[in-house]
């Protein structure tokens, strides 16, 4: 066959590898590969997904001179350049294995070349470091590989003269052939990638815009007005055909398609899939219109996610969207939305009662100490988050979560003795959206006795010592620094001790904390709400040496915690 129809040949066969990347780059399992967090299930999985396009390959190679020109180092070399060399060296085996089984005197070369060929584009995936290998790149890796294929071949199949006539036969084409087919492969793979990373950052996106526009209406509680506004926010920044919220018994808002009979005072009566995610607590997807079960005749809702709002662990309503078009249905995009919007707005109504909470008993002191911390911590928290949404949507997600959760703490346990596993909880997640900012510039070190978790501290003791240390310790360093916790104890006291290798500060430690200067009065707070509370031998001890850092030593007696009662609902 000449050159150039085995060319020819050879690209129409590379399409089928092509259509199969495309399928793979949806699979669910695959963002799990990219990010590295593969069970041996999804293991096995993806080693039998790249060895079928192995396999697949070489079923439709074309036989020339007792050999087959395939395809097959499409799905083997792909899996090394997404995979690593486990994942290449595992397809690489299979397909070389199965060639191998096919006999022919180019059997063994094929499935040495196989092995070969997987393992050293895995070597090429871990040099990117786990990056998504450019298809450029994958182009030349391909003529590398295929290449090797080649010399493999010259030097273990037999007899040479064979060998030598097959080689300057199907050289040519399946080196070009094959070439372009992986870089299609990988720019398809990361293709879809991108895609799906864009989604989520336009969810993401949203997200947040819905939770900019809302949390001022569900300050007031879950209620027909809040309920409202929020409905037609959701729907602006949503394709939704229609939106809903109810509480446990009726619908509060609704606007979209179709609101002539199911807005509020239009039925009485929920539909089947609200009634069911009340009862069960989880999200329920319709997928037709009975499913909805919708007693009104000529409906047009087609399909409907319904997600649970909950505080804490009681149901208080649901949050639905609808789709008209028979067309569309809910998948794993609109999963994923439904429930951000459901935790954020549950987030929102819990800090509503917390809130109510905090107005009753929040003295005066840890007032005035929140107005010198929140706004500082607030802003420089939501631009780190804003800042990470195109970048990295998933982890502005996770901050956002874990800003939520600080702040919930803060309404929650205010002026309330906690135990120190919650205190250091809300510091964990502080750090990990400091860290998260600063980069590294801030390494953090902790070791603390595990028996003092279970002992009482007064709430945001810690954190205002450890905000101290990077605003006035490590900011003020070009390079930053490093802070380290400990935590010991005595017979009767816990003795929690925070270092920063920061500027320091000249003067007696004593009258800082008597007399603090402006922007510095988080430590003089804390240090006279423990004396307060436990009198003269506690508090806090400062030392700092200028330009080598800074010492608290934070003293406080073994105490027990408060119980934790269940804070009336918000009226």
């Amino acid at each position: 066959m000449a050159i150039d129809i085995l060319l020819l040949e050879m690209i129409k066969r590379i399409s089928y590898a092509v259509i199969l990347g495309l399928i793979v780059s949806r699979l669910k399992l695959f963002d799990r590969l990219m990010v590295n967090k593969l069970s041996w299930f999804d293991r096995i999985a993806f080693t039998v997904i790249f060895s079928s396009i192995a396999i697949l390959g070489t079923y439709g190679g074309i036989p020339i001179q007792d050999a087959l020109a395939n395809s097959r180092m499409i799905g083997i070399m792909a899996a090394g350049l997404i995979g690593g060399p486990y994942l290449g060296t595992s397809v690489g085996i299979m397909s070389g294995l199965h060639h191998y089984s096919l006999g022919g005197f180019t059997a063994l070369a094929c499935a040495i070349s196989s092995i070969t060929e997987g393992f050293l584009a895995g070597l090429f995936q871990k040099y990117y470091k786990g990056k998504l290998i450019p298809w450029p790149i994958a182009l030349g890796i391909g003529f590398f590989g295929e290449i090797l294929q080649m010399l493999i071949i010259l030097l273990v199949a037999q007899p040479y003269d064979q060998a030598y006539a097959l080689v300057n036969s199907i050289a040519v084409p399946m080196t070009i052939a094959n070439s372009l087919g992986l870089a299609l492969f990988m720019y398809i793979i990361k293709a879809g990638l991108y895609q799906r990373t864009q989604q989520k950052a336009n969810q993401s996106q949203n997200i947040l815009a819905i939770a900019r526009e809302t949390v001022r209406y569900f300050r007031k509680g879950l209620n027909p007005e809040s309920a409202n506004a929020v409905v037609q926010i959701i729907k602006k920044h949503s394709p939704y055909d229609a939106v809903s919220i109810t509480d446990t018994k009726q619908v509060l808002a609704y606007i979209g398609a179709e609101s002539n009979h199911h807005a509020p005072g239009m039925n009485d009566h929920l539909t089947h899939v609200t009634i069911d995610s009340l009862t069960s607590g989880t999200i329920h997807i319709a997928y037709s219109p009975a499913e909805i079960g919708c007693t009104h005749p000529n409906c047009t809702l087609s399909s409907a996610i319904v997600v649970p709002l909950m505080i804490k662990t009681r149901i208080i309503g649901t949050l639905k969207m609808y789709y008209t078009s028979p067309s569309y249905h809910p998948d794993s995009s609109d999963i994923a939305f439904a429930q951000g919007l459901a935790d954020l707005f549950s987030t929102q109504l819990e800090l509503t009662e917390i809130d109510y909470q905090r107005r009753l008993t929040e003295a005066a002191k840890m007032q005035a100490l929140h107005t010198q911390i929140n706004p500082h911590f607030l802003f420089n928290t939501l631009n780190t988050i804003s800042s990470l949404i195109r970048t990295n949507p998933e982890l502005a997600r996770r901050l956002l979560i874990k800003f939520s959760q600080i702040f919930r703490f803060t309404l929650q346990y205010t002026g309330r003795v906690i135990t120190f596993e919650k205190e250091w909880a809300q510091v964990s997640g502080f750090l990990e959206i400091a860290i998260a900012r600063h980069g590294d510039k801030l390494f953090v070190t902790h070791n603390l006795d595990p028996a003092i978790f279970s002992y009482g501290i007064p709430s945001l003791t810690l954190q205002p010592i450890i905000e101290n240390s990077i605003k006035h310790g490590l900011q003020p360093r070009e390079v930053g620094g490093s802070i380290a916790i400990e935590g010991t104890m005595t017979d009767t006291d816990i003795i929690i001790t925070v270092t920063d290798d920061g500027v320091g500060f000249q003067g007696d430690p004593d009258y800082y904390l008597e007399h603090p200067p402006q922007g510095h009065i988080g430590l003089s707070n804390v240090h006279h709400r423990l004396r307060g509370l436990y009198g003269a031998p506690y508090g806090l001890e400062i030392t700092s040496i200028p330009e080598e850092g800074t010492t608290v030593v934070i003293r406080i007696p073994k105490v027990q915690p408060e119980s934790d009662p269940t804070p009336e609902r918000t009226k």
